[in-house]
């Protein structure tokens, strides 16, 4: 434990030093950082795809690093500084697993995760979806919208329920494309399709974005195959000749 507080004092001093000394640290503000943070985030997220521990490590410090920017900006500015930060989400951990640090009893994670959120709301949330951040990509944001609603009950009951909504909604989409309605309309029919099918991937036990991103990762991999064994430029092959090669792309893994 002694090792772990004196690399994160180490970093707290280097941070002091950092915005004190260096031209570039001075400068920078929240919003400045902000798409920085985002793009750090991103980082971790392709390590954890690619299993990348040593990425992990790396991209955790970095993160670490961010963390402590905002906390001196803020002390700084006279807000709050680190140890406000930390300690706040130490009380809030506390008072959020009352079966931990209290005298309530679960059956099961998913009692956890209702009681979590109950706890939110009597914190002062007005609305269980208040915590969904607004700039969440869309998939991860269906996601934790319907893992949310689902913790009071808004939840259909069975798989085969939630694939039959799945096909409603795609049988109304194709009605609208048939009709050639109001591209609008159609777009609101695509979008309950994806809300739908995210439903089913949780339904299921699948993480619709990192199956999505699998699926990018697969695609890429596949079409880079096919530009480096094309015999020549991919706008003068015919799309059975590009298949041969995707074929080859997708036998070889």
């Amino acid at each position: 434990m002694q090792e772990k507080l004196k690399a994160f004092e180490r970093l707290l001093i280097i941070m002091d030093e950092l915005r004190e000394q260096c031209p570039w640290d001075r400068k920078q503000t929240m919003e400045s950082l902000r798409n920085l943070t985002i793009e750090e985030t991103y980082e971790l997220a392709d390590a954890i795809l690619e299993n990348d521990l040593k990425g992990t490590q790396e991209e955790i410090g970095d993160i670490m690093l961010h963390m402590v920017f905002y906390a001196k900006i803020a002390s700084e500015q006279g807000a709050y500084d680190i140890a406000d930060a930390l300690n706040g989400v130490c009380d809030k951990l506390i008072a959020r697993h009352p079966h931990i640090y209290g005298d309530v009893t679960v059956k099961d994670e998913a009692e956890v995760k209702r009681n979590w959120e109950q706890l939110k709301l009597k914190e002062g949330k007005k609305s269980l979806l208040a915590g969904v951040p607004t700039s969440l990509p869309a998939v991860v944001k269906a996601y934790r919208m319907q893992e949310k609603t689902a913790q009071v009950g808004f939840e259909w009951d069975t798989t085969a329920q939630v694939w039959e909504k799945v096909q409603e909604e795609l049988q109304e989409l194709q009605h609208e494309v048939n009709t050639k309605a109001h591209p609008d309309k159609i777009a609101d029919e695509f979008g309950d399709v994806l809300f739908s099918l995210i439903n089913y991937a949780r339904f299921i036990g699948v993480d619709p974005e990192t199956a999505l991103e699998r699926t990018n990762k697969k695609f890429k991999q596949r079409f880079e195959y096919i530009e480096s064994k094309a015999p020549r430029l991919l706008k003068d092959m015919t799309l059975e000749e590009m298949d041969v090669l995707w074929n080859e792309a997708k036998a070889g893994g």
